[in-house]
């Protein structure tokens, strides 16, 4: 009985130290395959925005779906948003309250934050 117990703890203790880890490693390594993601489509819109000059329109979803956006995930939204003055955002939009996952052009880095840019 003392054995149990004592295991039982033990992996309680393991549990509780293995989340804390989890959630304190940085967003490249917790969130890698989504950043990977979004690389390549910020690549894309990037060299979008070379060829014509101008960013994707926020509803030209033909284009943007070229570009790799994909429009509905059953798990995770990847929102794409334009402001008047050149800048956009994407944002991998995951239940009703953020934080999200986030890239500005502005601050160009990956971020766990709110969208700075509205429609």
């Amino acid at each position: 009985m003392k054995k149990a117990l004592i295991i039982v703890v033990l992996l309680l203790i393991l549990i509780i130290v293995s989340v804390t880890v989890y959630w304190n490693l940085p967003i490249e390594i917790t969130r890698k395959n989504d950043i990977d993601t979004g690389n390549k489509i910020i690549q894309n819109i990037e060299d979008y925005q070379k060829n014509y000059g101008k960013l994707p329109d926020n509803n030209d979803y033909k284009t943007l779906k070229i570009l790799g956006l994909k429009l509905e995930d059953s798990r995770v939204y990847l929102d794409y948003i334009t402001d008047n003055k050149g800048n956009f955002e994407l944002t991998y939009l995951e239940g009703f309250d953020g934080p999200y996952l986030l890239w500005n052009s502005k601050e160009r880095k990956w971020t766990i934050d709110y969208p700075k840019i509205y429609k």
